[in-house]
Parts: C-alpha cells; structure tokens; sequence
C-alpha cells in the first residue's frame, strides 16, 4: 500500500455567489500520479491553489505528511514538504540555470540569530545549499545547462528548470498545473520522461489538457466540471464514463 502523503477532503472555495470548488476530495499517494483534468473553469486551477495555500478554502480540511495545513500560508505549507509548478514559468530569467535553482535551495537553510559576519560570506560557500541544488539540476536534466542563463534556454528547458527549483526545495508532493503547455513533441516527451522518474519519491497531482500526456502518466483520474467532481478513478474506469465523454473527452477516447 503506498504512502498517503496529502489528502483533501471536501474543499469548498466560493467567490461571492459561485462555488469554484465544490466539495472536492483528493487524496495524494507516494508513487502515484493522480491527474485532474476537465474543461476550461473547471475550478482545477482553483483546487491546486487550495492545497498550495495561494487560497484560503471556505470550508473543508487538508493534511499534508499528517498536518492540517487548510488555510496556512503557501510559505509554511512549502516547508512541510509541498513544491508547485504554475501554468505561467516562474523563473528568473537574467539568472543561470544554477542561480535559479541555489536560490530556491536556499530557502531552506535554518534562521540563525543575526550575525553581521554571516551578510559577507559566499552564498557559493554553503555546502549543502549547494548539493541540494546539484541534486535537483541533475535529476531534471539541466547539468549540462547549469551555466546557461535561463533565459536563453527553450521553452521546455524552462519548464525543466521550474521542476528542477521546486525540487532544491526537498518536497514530498508535486502540484504540477500543465506541465507541458506550449510544448512540442519532443520537448513533451522528455518532460514526461522527468515526470515518471519522479514519481517513485513523490506523491504528484497534475492539471494537464493533453489527453495523451494524462492517460499514459496517471495512476488516477479526477474529473472536474463547474467546480464538482464528476468521475474519479482509474485511467480505464474514467476513459469509459459516460458521463466524462459526454462532458469533456468525445467519443474518441
């Protein structure tokens, strides 16, 4: 039985009058990739902006590695051990690939009380801060772009890059909203190469419009329309619902 590492259970965000997200379930395990998927205004964006803290939920509860984290802000919740990616790249782009990724690194060293001697040191001093980041440029598979400032590198490498950040910071779960948008084939293809090898160390929950990218990484499905959910299980179980072809894959799945 694999690891539960977050689990959402009724998660309900409304603006005003409309429900965004309207009792919505998730639970999130080690080695699994459990994909969300449904039409534009779904409330996908909405629900992973709930589990990261981007938003407050109106009711319902979320634990991440056994601690409620509903409500708490994205800062804490990333230190319990939850990294996202976001639909637009989110990266530094005068900086190198290496700057980028030690930055984020450096985001977990311990407050220490302050030490006038500790501003003039070399941030390319600090050992494990750099491991971390070498770790984490290596298993996104940017070593050889290490030196290259990040915004002469492809739009795919960026997006590698975004991961290879998320990863400096040590989590146990992914949010990942559309990884592959904008890409071609083969820049999707090794994205979703990367995103099988991290599965093994990772609970990861993707948002993906490419169907085929979906079917052939996720261990689960959830379907969501107008905020609710409408169908949640196997790949298999969710290609045959009828509900789900009717409401937003066709026919042809």
């Amino acid at each position: 039985m694999s690891e539960l590492l977050l689990s959402a259970q009724k998660l309900v965000k409304r603006f005003g009058g409309l429900a965004a997200v309207n009792e919505v379930s998730v639970d999130l395990f080690r080695d699994h990739i459990h994909a969300v998927i449904g039409p534009n205004g779904a409330g996908k964006s909405t629900l992973t902006n709930l589990l990261s803290g981007d938003l407050p939920p109106t009711s319902g509860t979320i634990k991440l590695n056994g601690v409620e984290t509903a409500g708490h802000s994205p800062e804490s919740i990333s230190r319990l051990g939850l990294g996202r990616s976001y639909q637009k790249t989110n990266i530094f782009l005068p900086f190198t690939v290496w700057d980028n990724v030690r930055l984020a690194a450096q985001s977990r060293e311990r407050h220490v009380p302050w030490n006038p001697l500790r501003w003039l040191s070399a941030a390319s001093g600090m050992t494990q801060v750099n491991q971390r980041c070498e770790r984490a440029i290596e298993l996104a598979g940017l070593t050889q772009r290490s030196q290259t400032v990040a915004a002469t590198i492809s739009h795919g490498e960026q997006r590698q890059l975004e991961i290879a950040m998320t990863l400096a910071t040590e989590p146990t779960v992914l949010l990942l909203d559309e990884p592959l948008a904008g890409m071609g084939q083969a820049e999707a293809e090794s994205m979703i190469a990367l995103l099988q090898k991290l599965k093994k160390d990772h609970a990861m929950m993707l948002v993906e419009h490419d169907m085929d990218a979906v079917f052939s990484l996720a261990d689960q499905l959830t379907v969501m329309v107008n905020g609710q959910v409408i169908a949640s299980g196997t790949p298999a179980e969710v290609r045959s619902d009828p509900l789900v072809q009717a409401a937003y894959l066709g026919e042809e799945h």
